[in-house]
């Protein structure tokens, strides 16, 4: 379960005004618009994909010990920072999971060639277009690693491609080759396609709770994730440009990575929308907690907590380390909203599958709706491509 206060540590806002803007954003939601596939949980995926995805993975699982998911953005962030969330800090998952694809290191690479010499792998690259250059230029390297290690039979066990249903260099290779294969669904943008296909492979390979997440997202309160994009929309318009996503449990910290995206990317247009930065505590205190006490005023956070105790006595009376981390987050938030910064709080009952999957619902109608409030098309990334088109014209 979620709570939320955006109360406390924060200035009153006025959100009558935004009532008309809000009915629009609900209309928004509720149409035939392209690419909102997500907000419709049952065409995130469906009943004969989840029955898939159980049968892969179980297979998956009794094969290999090394499964390697190639791809980069929507396509690897989501599961990695489901698996992280839902993992135990020290103790490895069976198979092992590698996340790789999503850099253009040569000493990585290599290293990773070597560390899987000896190992019995499994891959699932992941892209929608199939052209993606980290993607891609990894794909290719361990396609040809993997053609020397197994045979032709063999590789059609250990080779599954997510990807557009119908075209593309990974779908022409499906059907060239037989690897086995799931569609990336056409009407999900990369950043929203964690509870499909593209997320819930990875995540029921490491055998965490896929279902349950698809029900947490259900339980998602709309009607407060839009309040929360009107709050940000406010303070945006008062001059906070910067937004920290402050976190006091380490294990969301690729979750984090993910939020960063969904908003950057959705928001960031136009000469507009609020640069998502992180932060974690209590470690950043002792690093960015000066500048957020006493520097420029620009920044207001948006702070997890994790209200399970999971009763490691201190010596520090009676608390337990929980206790504590719960007391230095609402300190902290009080001594920021002193210095004049102002601090939405998210607490958790406990970090699961449901409310994982309510957390990640709840802020991919967040993120849509701020896009909306800023005039903007929320499902596109063109800054991107111009890059791409830069490195391209390059290469050739």
């Amino acid at each position: 379960m979620i709570t939320f206060d955006f109360n406390t540590y924060i200035k009153e806002k006025n959100l009558g005004k935004y009532e008309d803007k809000i009915k629009e954003i609900k209309k928004h939601f509720n149409s035939d618009n392209k690419l909102l596939d997500w907000y419709h949980i049952d065409k995130c995926i469906s009943v004969e994909e989840i029955e898939q995805i159980k049968f892969v993975s179980s297979k998956v699982r009794d094969i290999c010990d090394t499964f390697v998911v190639i791809g980069i953005g929507g396509s690897f962030m989501g599961a990695k920072a489901v698996i992280e969330c839902l993992s135990s800090y020290f103790k490895k998952g069976k198979p092992e999971i590698i996340f790789a694809g999503n850099n253009l290191s040569g000493e990585y690479l290599m290293n990773l060639l070597t560390y899987l010499e000896d190992k019995n792998i499994i891959i699932n690259v992941i892209s929608k277009s199939g052209n993606t250059l980290e993607t891609k230029v990894t794909f290719d390297l361990l396609y040809k690693f993997m053609q020397k290690k197994y045979d032709d039979d063999e590789l059609k066990e250990r080779i599954i491609i997510t990807t557009d249903n119908e075209e593309g260099y990974l779908r022409s290779l499906v059907k060239e080759k037989g690897f086995i294969s799931f569609n990336v669904p056409r009407e999900i943008g990369g950043r929203f396609s964690v509870l499909s296909t593209v997320g819930l492979l990875p995540i029921a390979v490491m055998q965490k709770d896929f279902i349950g997440l698809l029900d947490g997202a259900r339980k998602a309160n709309i009607d407060m994730a839009i309040k929360y994009a009107v709050i940000r929309d406010i303070l945006y318009r008062e001059g906070k440009i910067i937004e920290s996503f402050t976190y006091y449990e380490p294990k969301m910290t690729t979750f984090i990575e993910w939020l960063k995206q969904l908003f950057a990317e959705t928001q960031g247009k136009n000469k507009k929308d609020i640069l998502p930065i992180s932060c974690s505590n209590t470690r950043d205190l002792h690093s960015l907690g000066q500048f957020y006490q006493e520097g420029n005023p620009i920044i207001f956070e948006t702070v997890f907590g994790i209200k399970q105790d999971y009763n490691i006595n201190t010596n520090i009376k009676e608390f337990t380390i929980d206790n504590i981390n719960m007391i230095a987050l609402d300190k902290v938030a009080k001594a920021h909203f002193k210095a004049g910064i102002e601090s939405n709080i998210i607490y958790l009952d406990k970090l699961d599958a449901e409310t994982l999957g309510e957390l990640i619902y709840f802020f991919e109608i967040a993120a849509a709706s701020g896009a909306y409030l800023l005039d903007v098309y929320p499902f596109d990334q063109p800054g991107v491509n111009e890059y791409k088109k830069l490195i391209n014209e390059e290469l050739k």
